[in-house]
């Protein structure tokens, strides 16, 4: 998920923030806006699914509709670790390569669940692109519109471009 941030000022006709928009921290920073989840093929880079919801909803929640069932390996963060059967019950064939929590109760590191979260995070790593071109060429970190359903669909709308071009390389040749 990545956040896109709304304008947190009240000086408008309404007097008010977007009633639609809510307010997260990320670290020790806080951010007002929306939050797009993207589910990315592994294989091509594509996205296949999108949702978008409040900055303040958890990037758990969303991971049903992510899921399309043909899985063959689910990575995620450490936020999905809590939800081994929600990915089994979604996606039967799917191997959960989630990241897994790397420090015990006693805040102690484990070296070898942090060697592997590294090797999956290669992987992982490949869902950042789409957020790239969404981002960064097409200039989508703020939102233009009020209300959910209209940032919804400028942000499916710019996946899609996205999609093709991350893919043009393969729909050229």
């Amino acid at each position: 998920a990545t956040i896109i941030g709304a304008p947190s000022s009240t000086k408008n006709a309404d007097r008010a923030r977007d009633p639609e928009m809510h307010q997260t921290r990320k670290g020790n920073q806080w951010f007002f806006g929306m939050k797009v989840h993207i589910g990315v093929d592994s294989q091509s880079g594509l996205v296949h699914s999108a949702v978008v919801t409040p900055a303040n909803v958890h990037d758990k929640h969303p991971l049903p509709d992510l899921l399309h069932g043909n899985e063959q390996r689910v990575y995620g963060d450490s936020a999905y670790a809590s939800q081994k059967e929600l990915i089994a019950s979604k996606a039967p064939r799917a191997k959960d390569f989630t990241n897994a929590k790397v420090r015990n109760w006693h805040g102690e590191v484990n070296e070898a669940e942090r060697s592997k979260n590294r090797n999956k995070s290669r992987i992982r790593a490949r869902v950042e692109h789409p957020f790239n071109v969404l981002k960064r060429l097409w200039g989508f970190n703020k939102v233009r519109y009020r209300g959910l359903a209209k940032n919804a669909t400028r942000a499916f709308t710019a996946l899609a471009l996205a999609n093709i071009y991350l893919a043009r390389g393969r729909l050229m040749g």
